[in-house]
């Protein structure tokens, strides 16, 4: 069933200042260049899109408080003030997830001794094992696996492909997207004698060469505190004897990996295929753009900002904002980048010096 709201109701929820007509109703959140109808609410909240309105067939309009509209220019228009949060706001209101009816479909496997919360729906072809407790609420989609002894709190929603280890806790109203791993273990080995990378660190030089591997066995588990969100493809390791913990509020991008022992505050961001190497901890509200790199037992202080693609080597100070390879202060990749241009300038200098110098001293000498 489509959701409609009127534009008063649509004020209501984004805070915003509604100036015209609240009584018209809306079904469609739409750009100004694709309006389909009258129902349909434009999102102008870019000035660049406000010329597109006169010529779209939009009656409403949802516009940021430093727009200039002309009167009677549509209908009806809410004004707000942050339109980013006033675009969170609006989604929210429209969205539609994909429909589940709340029961367990009779293909669904449910192990003797697995809990089942109120009102939960459980999709085809759900691998649910022993000991599992499922809170009140949740939605599992078709072919999720649940291991032993999980724990997954209230209000949950998990994808299709999901795929959750042995003892592994999830918070309330996480969300956990396609084919995400948790619980795995941790990419974790020894040599029995030094091994190359031993030898590296220690002296610099491939002393030592690694023989045999040995496999170091993960007895922890993942915790996810409440309202994470893990994307599509990635991988969360259990810990080698505690728990790699992501902590309230989280917000894990697609693809991303996270190794074992790792520690992740509350509310950060972690972007698309940022890694993040075993012991390392990161602060809270830390910001890790798509593809850094954390090498192990780092330490990000709380509030730091890595720009993408960065490769991180060393601790990074709280409300730090680092990047480049290897990650460097923002202020010094920006300096470095500038005299990086400027090369081909100076290098045509150290020429033309040079050829001077080699004349100078080819001229003969005079008494």
């Amino acid at each position: 069933m489509t959701k409609t709201y009127t534009m008063a109701a649509i004020a209501t929820a984004l805070d915003g200042k509604l100036i015209g007509d609240g009584t018209i109703v809306i079904e469609r959140v739409s750009h100004p260049a694709h309006i389909r109808g009258e129902r349909d609410l434009a999102l102008a909240t870019d000035a660049k899109l406000l010329p597109l309105l006169a010529r779209s067939r939009a009656r409403a309009a949802v516009i940021s408080s430093d727009a200039v509209l002309e009167e009677g220019a549509i209908a009806a228009r809410i004004v707000v003030s942050r339109p980013r949060l006033a675009l969170a706001k609006l989604t929210n209101l429209f969205a539609e997830q994909t429909a589940l009816p709340r029961s367990i479909h009779p293909t669904a496997i449910i192990e003797d001794g697995a809990v089942i919360g109120e009102n939960v729906a459980v999709g085809a072809y759900a691998y649910i094992c022993k000991g599992a407790v499922i809170g009140a609420h949740g939605t599992l989609h078709p072919q999720t696996y649940i291991g032993p002894d999980v724990r997954i709190g209230p209000n949950a929603l998990i994808y299709p492909g999901v795929r959750i280890g042995a003892g592994v806790e999830i918070g309330a109203r996480c969300i956990i997207h396609f084919n995400t791993s948790s619980g795995a273990d941790g990419f974790s080995f020894v040599t029995p004698q030094l091994g190359s990378v031993e030898a590296v660190k220690a002296t610099g030089n491939i002393d030592a060469t690694n023989q045999e591997l040995v496999r170091i066995a993960s007895l922890g588990t993942v915790i996810l505190g409440d309202d994470v969100e893990v994307g599509a493809n990635s991988s969360i390791d259990r810990g080698t004897i505690a728990a790699t913990t992501v902590g309230n509020g989280t917000k894990i991008d697609n693809q991303v990996q996270i190794g074992h022992n790792v520690t992740i505050g509350d509310n950060c961001m972690i972007c698309g295929r940022a890694g993040i190497a075993g012991s390392a901890t990161i602060g809270n509200r830390v910001v890790l753009g798509g593809a850094a790199c954390i090498a192990d037992h780092l330490k990000i202080g709380d509030d730091a900002v890595i720009m993408g693609m960065s490769g991180v080597a060393g601790n990074v100070l709280p409300r730090t904002v680092v990047g480049g390879y290897p990650a460097m202060p923002r202020e010094r990749l920006v300096e470095n980048h500038f005299y990086f241009g400027r090369i081909k300038h100076y290098m045509k200098k150290v020429e033309d010096f040079t050829k001077r110098l080699d004349l100078l001293e080819q001229k003969p000498k005079t008494d």
